[in-house]
């Protein structure tokens, strides 16, 4: 038995690879670290702005690493265990994550800073460009 998507219509053309995409997406539903979403709005000429704020308590510039891969932005972070310490109660566990976040064609990264045991990842989406696009139809005898 075959199931039925959205994407199955004849009029959507080439969007397999969104559907697959999708999929990927829903499964990924661990919750660390939380994060924000912000639009930011456009000033000044500028296109409005994204920004992704993760809390990274406890992670140096060191132990992040932002990256894109293909269309989508990478956030990991790897903790090292410190043996040295003699702990009476640990709470704050040594944890390493990993948070994807898919790209739409056109997104670019600004730039990603840490503050305050916050990561910020400023991503542009600039104004695509209207197209508009004669075929010439030919005709064969």
């Amino acid at each position: 038995m075959s199931r039925i998507t959205p994407f199955a219509s004849p009029l959507l053309l080439g969007f397999d690879a969104m559907e697959k995409t999708l999929e990927r997406i829903s499964k990924a539903s661990d919750g660390y670290p939380p994060y924000n979403i912000e639009r930011i709005a456009a000033d000044s000429g500028a296109p409005e702005r994204l920004r992704i704020t993760l809390a990274v308590a406890g992670f140096s510039e060191e132990e992040l690493e932002v990256s894109t891969e293909e269309n989508q932005l990478v956030i990991r972070g790897r903790q090292v265990e410190q043996g040295d310490r003699d702990y009476l109660y640990r709470g704050i566990a040594a944890r390493q994550f990993q948070r994807t976040f898919v790209l739409a064609d056109g997104m670019q990264v600004l730039g990603a800073g840490l503050k305050n045991g916050l990561l910020s990842v400023d991503l542009i989406r600039p104004e695509p460009a209207r197209m508009v696009k004669k075929i010439n139809i030919s005709v064969s005898q």
